[in-house]
């Protein structure tokens, strides 16, 4: 079985293909121009995150909102169950950068946090 995929690890964009067994084991990762594009290929098959951006309600604010992003990359399939967690979510201001909005979005224990004062 081979998988095409896109690396976005940089501006190239290269096609990279991952063959892989009857089992789903990784043998052979081509067309990457980079170490990191192997990397990520490999990742991106056996193990996709993402980092996710949003905003948040601010309540007592100046702003209606603040901008907030998952502290990591969290797993692909936590994506729809984190964003209705964030949508939900609201801070009290004043709000700083680093301030913690959610502690452990969808049960994963990465944390989302505020990027901008409000």
């Amino acid at each position: 079985m081979k998988r095409d995929l896109t690396c976005i690890n940089c501006p190239l964009g290269c096609t990279v293909t991952v063959t892989m067994d009857e089992d789903g084991e990784i043998t052979d990762v081509t067309g990457n121009t980079c170490k990191r594009g192997e990397v990520y290929a490999r990742n991106e098959v056996k193990n996709p995150v993402r980092t996710i951006t949003s905003t948040v309600k601010v309540e007592g604010g100046s702003s209606y909102s603040v901008p907030v992003k998952t502290a990591d990359a969290i797993p692909k399939e936590k994506m729809a169950e984190a964003m209705k967690e964030i949508n939900g979510a609201s801070i009290s201001a004043p709000v700083k950068v680093g301030d913690i909005v959610i502690e452990s979005v969808a049960d994963t224990g990465i944390a989302v946090v505020a990027t901008a004062n409000r």
